[in-house]
């Protein structure tokens, strides 16, 4: 079934005591749309992992897979009361079930955090690249791309640009939980971690300097002073 999307599985299992039989009855509710007009019930019944009859809501009726099941596929076609009672599953059971489910958990929306930040600096004719990292966000169905000024640059998750004086670089997400695409701008400034080594960096060429200067005196003085 390359339509199903989302599924719904009811397991009722049951096992002789020290007997080493395994009994099995698996219903599946499979469905790809939101408004459930293509669910498909199908209950499986399994003895010692063989499945031995099915029940398919397309086809509407039981099919044997084994002489067993074969047999009972006939008797339960044949009884009415019993397979209507089945076929009324598919809204009783699937669909019931799936508008209570729906709304917990495929509709949950859960906003991306976003970062965006640089991974390599201009150099020469290379250009500089920024990264624009998405995470912990649901469901999977996400957009990113970029923004240069006004107009969009390329669909990636890296953007390679040349710096230029004044411009405005944004990351642009769209995604289910948001009203409308988010825009998350370009920081130019360094981050905090490179603002220390800059002032550590010049904290030191002050220092120099100044020790420099003192010695410089020092040895001038000195060298002027009369033996």
């Amino acid at each position: 079934l390359k339509m199903v999307k989302h599924i719904f599985i009811y397991f009722s299992i049951a096992q002789g005591p020290n007997s080493g039989y395994y009994y099995e009855r698996r219903s599946q509710c499979l469905y790809s749309s939101r408004d459930l007009n293509d669910m498909v019930l199908i209950d499986s019944y399994i003895f010692n992992k063989i499945e031995w009859i099915r029940f398919n809501s397309t086809v509407g009726k039981y099919v044997g897979y084994t002489k067993f099941g074969i047999y009972n596929a006939e008797r339960w076609n044949n009884n009415t009361a019993h397979l209507q009672e089945e076929r009324t599953n598919l809204d009783a059971f699937c669909k019931y079930n799936a508008e209570i489910c729906y709304p917990r958990i495929m509709d949950k929306t859960v906003e991306p955090r976003v970062k965006v930040m640089s991974v390599k600096q201009a150099s020469g004719n290379h250009p500089a690249m920024l990264m624009c990292s998405v995470y912990n966000f649901y469901p999977n169905t996400i957009k990113v791309s970029w923004s240069r000024d006004d107009w969009y640059y390329q669909i990636h998750s890296h953007l390679e640009y040349t710096p230029k004086s004044g411009e405005k670089i944004s990351c642009v997400v769209e995604h289910a939980s948001f009203q409308k695409p988010m825009v998350y701008d370009w920081d130019p400034s360094l981050p905090e971690s490179e603002r220390n080594k800059v002032a550590i960096g010049a904290s030191g060429l002050v220092l120099g300097i100044i020790l420099s200067a003192a010695g410089f005196i020092y040895y001038k003085r000195k060298s002027s002073r009369p033996y």
